[in-house]
């Protein structure tokens, strides 16, 4: 397994939208803890960890045969975008298909919702072509509205869908200058980097150990669900010669293929849980 440098909440992020969410989305902190420790996070740092999540509001305590937690309601539709992106991230998007811009403008006095606006239309993969104008691929269209709207900033935000880019600059040149491709390419480089060794050890194995599949597949899957929302999915004509989204992604799909369900089924056999249910 490679070494993780994630933080011990974004791994258990990963557990409960991996796999606790098919179990009916309860975990006791003493089987989070047992599950942690496979990757290497200590007691302290879980239940810090907990205490953090629990504060932003994306977990809620819970006694069932022990004490435990449970994600927040408020949290499915989160999840539920993040298997789409994470799971089934898009091929670049084709020039045709244009573009969504967002306008916003926010009073002084709640320059807050600005910062906010910013980070959150940047994490979804937008890109700012001046203040208060982002823009990005049209099919990111939903994401932003569902976004915007659970998140009580659509009052700010006035979005269009535009066909084709009439400007002067050249476009490949404009949109260079509104994403910060080289480092989006350095980020999937660490990714198949750190993740290829991996994938050609795995294809000369036989069955996989469930405990040794937990231990990789978990920090593999936190430093890729970062990937998704990053890479808006430009159109390739506008993309560097030699994207390198493609090769990562192929190591993050056979690594997903290989270790998912022996990962669950160690999951099942530390938890005692079990009848997952269907995700995408």
């Amino acid at each position: 397994m490679p070494e993780s440098t994630a933080r011990p909440s974004s791994l258990i992020h990963t557990v409960y939208g991996e796999f606790v969410r098919r179990l009916g989305g309860w975990i006791s902190i003493a089987d989070l803890i047992a599950l942690m420790a496979e990757l290497d996070v200590d007691a302290p740092a879980v239940r810090s960890a907990i205490s953090r999540l629990k504060k932003a509001g994306t977990l809620l305590q819970e006694r069932r045969t022990g004490t435990g937690y449970r994600l927040s309601p408020a949290m499915a539709p989160v999840f539920d975008e993040g298997d789409r992106r994470i799971f089934h991230s898009l091929e670049p998007a084709e020039l045709a298909d244009g573009w969504v811009v967002a306008v916003f403008s926010v009073p002084e006095s709640e320059r807050a919702h600005r910062h906010q606006l910013r980070s959150r239309l940047s994490w979804l993969g937008f890109g700012n072509a001046a203040p208060g104008v982002w823009l990005a691929p049209a099919r990111l269209l939903p994401d932003a509205r569902r976004l915007l709207e659970r998140l009580g900033l659509s009052a700010y935000v006035h979005l269009f869908l535009s066909a084709e880019y009439a400007g002067f600059a050249d476009l490949r040149t404009a949109v260079a200058s509104w994403w910060d491709l080289p480092a989006i390419e350095a980020q999937y480089a660490a990714f198949t980097g750190a993740w290829r060794p991996i994938a050609e050890e795995l294809r000369g194995r036989g069955r996989t150990d469930p405990a040794e599949a937990f231990r990789d597949y978990v920090p593999m899957l936190t430093q890729w669900r970062r990937l998704p929302y990053l890479d808006p999915g430009l159109p390739e004509p506008l993309l560097p010669a030699g994207w390198n989204a493609v090769p990562a992604r192929a190591v993050f799909t056979e690594v997903h293929g290989r270790l998912a369900e022996p990962s669950l089924r160690y999951v099942e056999k530390v938890t005692g849980l079990s009848h997952p249910l269907e995700l995408p």
